[in-house]
């Protein structure tokens, strides 16, 4: 817990300097789709891909990447770890709350009755 604390802090200024160049290539990539207007489809769409291929490799080797990259490695671990329900587990669960839906749509509807019933009583009004 405490290495992890700590190595969020590290990167300081050049962690921050790779973050803020990997802005600016996305931002290239944009601006030299639209820049390219004149040219066709594929060079723009070349430039859009190149800035944005750019970026993630800047922010691949950065700090905040490598972090980034941890956690997604780590995520996959924890998701081999997910007991999936089965088959017949899904449809029962399912039709458990679809049978609550039913019982709380009569109940409402019933309550909505009963309350419709006594303003019209209280207040002469209503249909």
């Amino acid at each position: 817990m405490n290495e992890q604390v700590q190595q969020q802090g590290a990167g300081g200024g050049a962690d921050k300097t790779m973050l803020a160049a990997a802005v600016v290539l996305v931002i290239a990539g944009i601006a030299a789709y639209y820049v390219l207007a004149a040219q066709p489809g594929w060079i723009r769409w070349l430039a859009l891909v190149v800035g944005l291929v750019l970026a993630a490799a800047v922010f691949g080797l950065s700090a905040s990447g490598r972090g980034f990259w941890r956690f997604v490695l780590d995520s996959r671990i924890e998701l081999r770890k997910v007991v999936w329900p089965t088959r017949q587990e899904t449809l029962t669960m399912t039709a458990v709350v679809f049978g609550f839906l039913a019982v709380a749509g009569v109940f409402f509807w019933v309550l909505d009755l009963f309350l419709a019933w006594a303003t019209k009583l209280l207040t002469g009004q209503g249909s």
